[in-house]
Formats: C-alpha cells, structure tokens, sequence
C-alpha cells in the first residue's frame, strides 16, 4: 500500500512538472507512475512547450513551430528557416493568442 502512495506522488510530481511546461498531465502522470524516479527526471528534461518559436507556412499561413517539418494544416514541406529570431537580436518569438499570433 505504500509502494501505491510513493508511486502516486512520484506520478503527481512528474504531471505537474510537464503541465506547467505544457505538456499533457495524465500521460505524464502515467510515465511518473511507472517509472517513478526517471518520469519526474524525464519531465524535468523535455522541453518547454511554451517556449517554442513559431512561424507561418507559406502555403497556407498556418502558424507552426520552428521545428516541424511538415505542415499540420496542408501538409506542406517545411524547410528550416535560415533566419531564426532569438532573444539575442532584440526581437521575441511570436506567441500565440487563440489561433492567431503576434510578434
């Protein structure tokens, strides 16, 4: 019955830790469930969902991160754009409101 407990928590801890990085809490509740020290470990590593830089397709204008290759909208081939936005250039990621995004 403790083992059940310190499983629990371990889940919990591995949840909570991908939510506020934006990822999804049950599957990584699951993950700290059964892996309980290496799911929290694992979540603490992944990276920051929030955090990502977005562009436009240039198909169809649908608003992807960086590091997709292909279109989720069209379908469309991305290539790496040669120009990346950083905070060292004095311009921030574009960030998303709804469906739409700023930058």
């Amino acid at each position: 019955m403790e083992f059940l407990v310190i499983l629990f928590f371990f889940g919990l801890s591995a949840g909570v830790v991908a939510k506020i990085k934006g990822s999804s809490f049950a599957l990584w509740f699951l993950i700290g469930f059964c892996l309980p020290f290496f799911g929290t470990l694992a979540a603490l590593l992944t990276r920051n969902e929030r955090q990502v830089h977005l562009r436009d397709c240039d198909e169809c204008g649908n608003v992807v991160a960086v590091h997709d290759q292909v279109c989720s909208r069209c379908g469309a081939d991305l290539d790496f754009p040669e120009e990346h936005l950083g905070e060292g250039d004095g311009h921030e990621a574009p960030r998303r409101q709804g469906r739409l995004f700023e930058a």
